[in-house]
């Protein structure tokens, strides 16, 4: 292959690549291999289609995957799809995704009872490559109107970043992935400094626009998409950093930390001149027996640690054993 039509080759292959990362994704699920292979040949030019042919992998897949609609036959070998269905249900990171049954029950009972289980739509075999786009795209649009509104309502409004809703359910989502992926999970908790004495001496709504200025400060520095902050309760917030060693991620918090320093925002209040934060955060690989909310506790503690040391500051706890103080 020559350089020119190799470098076209690859051209393509990238084109082809950020279309589908701007395609909603969509999982199906059948033991069918010709039944799968013909949903996804209505389908493939529209949305990015990923198949599975046993349920076990479909619940895997959908577990760790960011779809926006499944189709899922009802009749398989082992676990059927009902039983799939009621698991994905029980998921919080599944429960909101669509599920379209498909199968060949066209009795009343079987469609209340899948309808009942949580399924949003059931299509009938043999079916029409017209229906099933139209069902399809009624879904998808739906689903995205659901997660605009949603997005919305977890979106705290004075900052601009997630609010405390959207991170209980990004950290579990988070977790789970972390725990199968064996990978380092970090959580820090940020506190502004004695923001009452803040609030008391300039005002509420000057308050206000700290809160705002330290939480634009703080995305500044986590925008990677393994990143991830939230604004937790008044003057606190939460970050979770998938990836990384406990030393490197405790040194980037340091800089954070600098960076709100120097907004250099007045605070006569405080043992520095300055409007700053107080940070305390933990590293861990995850397993199955172990809890977030325990960590998160952890990194909490530290974050009091931080106060108790004398503030403006990071506390870090290696998950070894080790904690890490920045004076």
């Amino acid at each position: 292959m020559n350089d020119k039509f190799s470098g076209k080759f690859a051209n393509a292959e990238k084109c082809d690549a950020e279309m589908r990362e701007d395609m909603e994704k969509i999982l199906i699920v059948d033991d069918s291999l010709l039944q799968a292979a013909q949903l996804k040949k209505i389908l493939e030019s529209d949305y990015d289609i990923t198949l599975s042919h046993t349920a076990d992998e479909g619940l895997a897949l959908a577990g760790s995957g960011d779809y926006s609609l499944i189709l899922l036959d009802v009749i398989m070998p082992g676990m059927d799809g009902f039983t799939l269905l009621k698991k994905l249900q029980e998921e919080v990171i599944t429960q909101s995704v669509p599920v379209i049954l498909i199968t060949s029950l066209s009795d009343i009972e079987n469609e209340q009872r899948g309808l009942t289980l949580g399924a949003v739509d059931y299509i009938t075999k043999p079916f029409h490559p017209l229906i099933v786009k139209a069902r399809v795209n009624t879904h998808i649009k739906l689903y995205k109107y659901r997660k605009q509104v949603e997005y919305q309502s977890m979106t705290d409004q004075l900052t601009g970043i997630a609010n405390r809703r959207r991170h209980d359910l990004y950290s579990i989502m988070k977790w789970k992935e972390a725990t199968r992926l064996q990978i380092p999970f970090s959580i820090c908790m940020f506190d502004i400094d004695h923001f009452k004495a803040y609030n008391d001496t300039y005002g509420h709504p000057a308050g206000d626009k700290v809160i705002a200025a330290v939480a634009q400060t703080i995305k500044q520095y986590l925008q990677r998409t393994t990143d991830f902050i939230a604004r937790y309760g008044g003057e606190e917030f939460v970050a979770i950093i998938l990836g990384g060693e406990a030393r490197a991620n405790f040194e980037y918090l340091k800089k954070i930390r600098q960076g709100v320093e120097k907004l250099h925002i007045p605070h006569t209040g405080n043992v520095s001149e300055w409007v700053t934060i107080s940070m305390g955060g933990v590293t861990v690989a995850p397993h199955n027996n172990e809890k977030y909310a325990d960590y998160l506790k952890i990194a909490d503690t530290m974050l009091y640690d931080a106060k108790r040391f004398g503030r403006n500051q990071v506390v870090w706890y290696s998950g070894n054993k080790e904690q890490w103080r920045e004076k």
